[in-house]
């Protein structure tokens, strides 16, 4: 069972040159699983939050690849708040804990990689059910 101590900010490698810096990611290496899907959040209206679920078994990696932006995260009895604002910086999360995204900057850009395939049975959308099956060890 995951808990908000497991989520984990890990640094990119950077490599700084005056004429733009480069960073990049690698699946087993940088993201702890085989990347399945690839997808990214723009756009975002201000005041306007993202998530609002949880996944049974996807893991995810975050990336704000622009701007900033705020992944809070809830194991059911803690939450805890990581700011994402530097492209050189991901956010592992683990599958079964509840996941908002908020106060996007203007123009920013998260990218998010998941160990799935898009299932929609793989989602918790209420948080009542997150809690049951939290507190029953289903996830």
């Amino acid at each position: 069972m995951a808990l908000v101590d497991d989520v984990k900010i890990i640094e990119l490698p950077k490599f700084t040159d005056p004429r733009g810096n480069l960073s990049f990611v690698e699946q087993l290496k940088h993201i702890p699983f085989e990347i399945k899907r690839t997808y990214w959040i723009y756009d975002v209206p201000g005041g306007e939050f993202r998530g609002g679920h949880a996944f049974k078994q996807n893991e995810e990696f975050i990336i704000a690849l622009s701007g900033s932006f705020n992944v809070i995260i809830d194991d059911g009895e803690r939450k805890k708040v990581f700011s994402l604002n530097r492209s050189y910086y991901g956010l592992y999360v683990p599958s079964g804990l509840w996941r908002e995204m908020e106060d996007f900057s203007t123009n920013s850009l998260a990218l998010e990689f998941g160990s799935m395939h898009y299932e929609p049975d793989d989602y918790i959308r209420h948080y009542s059910e997150f809690l049951t099956l939290k507190h029953n060890g289903k996830i």
